[in-house]
């Protein structure tokens, strides 16, 4: 499956952004990796297709800014999208 092109780091803004929006998909499947304990190098190839042998620096700066904001969205970001009176 391939995902709409993606940035290096992810957002780190205090607000759901269009970038959130085009990438939820890929925060599900990050969620669900670490989830099962699935090895980081192993995710960042085939969620973002970086070969993390080649890229390391890389590699592990998109997976870990990436995480960090699907994590942000269960936590926070989640509420962008509930009525107002619920948030």
């Amino acid at each position: 499956m391939a995902i709409a092109a993606f940035e290096d780091r992810a957002p780190d803004a205090p607000q759901v952004t269009d970038y959130d929006e085009r990438h939820h998909r890929t925060y599900w499947r990050l969620l669900d990796a670490a989830e099962e304990n699935a090895d980081w190098r192993e995710v960042v190839q085939i969620i973002f297709g970086i070969d993390p042998v080649a890229e390391p620096e890389r590699a592990r700066l998109v997976y870990d800014s990436h995480l960090a904001r699907a994590r942000w969205m269960c936590e926070a970001g989640y509420r962008h999208y509930l009525p107002p009176d619920q948030s």
